[in-house]
């Protein structure tokens, strides 16, 4: 004969403990793989528009879209290879997507400035300061023809 025996139900707080970390556990289980898809497709399809109102960056959604043209030093922007130009080149990422062949978001640059970045090669990237206390790096494809373009819409160095 066979006799069974139950578990005296827990008590406390101890099971409910398991409700937060679940969640957690769910919403990084959620939340991680969407943020890379986003950065996966960014590194591939990100754009940038540029107006008379200014420069809206159309990539990953965490970071600064938008830029105005009063921001904009356009006379001081410039190509830049940041294999010589190495003042230029990033330092550290402070908020952002680093991939291999693709940086996005927020860095710093090895001569302090903080950027906001979206660069897949080290050549023929657009380098934009602001009056706002960063600076914009762009891949872009046609980087003299974006330069060019600035310097008309914000003129000012």
């Amino acid at each position: 004969m066979v006799e069974t025996f139950e578990i005296v139900p827990a008590t406390g707080k101890g099971p409910l403990l398991l409700w937060p970390i679940a969640v957690l556990v769910l919403l990084v289980g959620l939340v991680v793989p969407l943020l890379l898809r986003s950065s996966l497709h960014a590194s591939r399809n990100a754009r940038f528009d540029l107006s008379s109102e200014g420069l809206r960056l159309h990539g990953e959604v965490l970071w600064r879209s938008w830029v105005p043209a009063a921001e904009l030093r356009g006379h001081a922007a410039r190509v830049v290879d940041l294999d010589t130009e190495t003042t230029l080149a990033l330092a550290a990422r402070t908020a952002g997507t680093g991939l291999p062949g693709y940086a996005a978001g927020w860095h710093r640059l090895n001569d302090g400035q903080k950027a906001l970045v979206y660069v897949t090669r080290r050549q023929g990237v657009v380098y934009v300061p602001t009056t706002s206390g960063f600076s914009v790096l762009l891949s872009v494809t046609e980087p003299e023809r974006m330069v060019a373009r600035l310097r008309e819409i914000a003129p000012r160095s």
